[in-house]
């Protein structure tokens, strides 16, 4: 089979807002390494149209969704310049189904890179820690898909939106932080960063001895979305979704169609 083939399948129904049939009902045999170097050869081709790779992010983070999809650890994707939203207005056009879920986002100002890169390594690297959301968006019918289509799919990247403040890395225990997600008006999730893996450090920890297999590091300016805190909400036109962050304020997002 022809990995670029099935990149650039997956390439024009991202551009497209189309949505198309698992690859792995067309391709047997796929792996999951097939599918990280899908995302890669994708995310080449968003690079070669003059896109920017922004930073990661990561999937799976709790460890039930692990085990209902029976993986020991987490998933990652790329996130590109431009996924990210520079104000609280969400346009559906471009997107098929879109979810959104509260995230806790580490921007970096040194490289973090190797096998064996701990907690400490990550908070000396951390330049800020920021509430975020993101917004995913499968292109695969009825949001269903495999392990290995999710990674091919670039796990479900769409945009993704950081708040104006920033906050030290050392200023709160950021597995506590409590996160109420409500929509219109309505309380949709409640969670805390514990929900990540435990704590999100160690979402960032994963990435990045997960991306040395590849011989890629997390690079300074980057940013990290660590995974969802809560599990994801559907959005629709005429929505307004308010995340409130404890202690450090909240995001609004008002959805329009266009």
């Amino acid at each position: 089979m022809n990995l670029q083939e099935i990149a650039n399948e997956l390439y024009r129904h991202q551009q497209k807002a189309e949505e198309m049939e698992k690859i792995t009902l067309r391709y047997d045999g796929l792996t999951v390494e097939d599918a990280y170097q899908i995302q890669r050869l994708n995310i080449d081709n968003a690079l070669r149209s003059g896109d920017r790779l922004a930073g990661w992010k990561m999937g799976l983070t709790s460890k039930a969704k692990q085990v209902s999809v029976g993986v020991n650890e987490p998933i990652y994707g790329r996130l590109l310049a431009s996924m990210e939203l520079s104000k609280s207005t969400v346009h559906l056009h471009g997107l098929i189904h879109p979810r959104l879920e509260p995230e806790i986002a580490f921007v970096f100002n040194k490289r973090l890179e190797g096998p064996k890169v701990t907690p400490r390594d990550v908070w000396l690297a951390t330049e800020c820690v920021m509430p975020a959301v993101e917004i995913i968006d499968s292109r695969y019918k009825n949001f269903s898909f495999t392990l290995t289509d999710v990674i091919a799919d670039n796990a479900s990247s769409a945009k993704f939106l950081v708040a104006d403040q920033a906050y030290s890395p050392y200023q709160s225990q950021w597995d506590q932080i409590g996160v109420v997600m409500r929509k219109n008006g309505e309380v949709m999730q409640t969670g805390t960063g514990a929900a990540v893996l435990g704590h999100p450090v160690r979402s960032v920890v994963e990435l990045v001895q997960m991306i040395h297999r590849e011989a890629l590091s997390v690079e300074p300016g980057m940013v990290v979305l660590t995974g969802g805190i809560t599990e994801a909400i559907h959005l629709y036109e005429g929505d307004e979704v308010t995340v409130l962050f404890d202690g450090m304020g909240e995001l609004v997002l008002e959805i329009e169609a266009s």
